[in-house]
């Protein structure tokens, strides 16, 4: 003879949370650890100390001036012609010029309503091409 057991089981429909906290607390705990940051990549630039003033020859000095629409205006030394030329076309004039003239310097001066992209680009086109010897200045007008 079977005995039938007449008690009905309690299915619960609620989802246990008793241990919720502890769990999310773990897994924060976790990511923060096992996340790595990644260094920000910038321009690497040696700035001269401030007592040091250096007077350099115009005839080593190529000027890189960018206007606000993006257009470079290239002037060598003491000269007074001036070559407008696209930021892109920067590497093969300062390869050229740094070829003539080893002791050349690049000074990139920027239009204070120019866009920094302008610059950065300009500055790209001078690593790219070798510059080592590099001056930022701000265009006065």
């Amino acid at each position: 003879m079977a005995v039938l057991n007449n008690k009905k089981s309690k299915v619960s429909d609620e989802v246990p949370s008793s241990s919720m906290a502890d769990i999310a607390f773990l897994l924060l705990i976790f990511f923060l650890v096992t996340t790595v940051f990644p260094k920000d990549k910038g321009l690497s630039i040696v700035l001269p100390e401030e007592s040091e003033e250096v007077e350099v020859n115009q005839k080593n000095i190529l000027h890189l001036v960018i206007q606000p629409n993006g257009v470079v205006e290239v002037k060598r030394g003491e000269s007074q012609s001036v070559q407008t030329v696209q930021p892109s076309e920067v590497e093969g004039i300062w390869r050229q010029d740094v070829a003539a003239n080893p002791n050349l310097i690049a000074a990139v001066k920027t239009h204070p309503d120019a866009s920094y992209r302008f610059m950065v680009d300009v500055l790209d086109a001078l690593k790219v091409a070798g510059a080592e010897r590099i001056s930022l200045q701000v265009l006065e007008n």
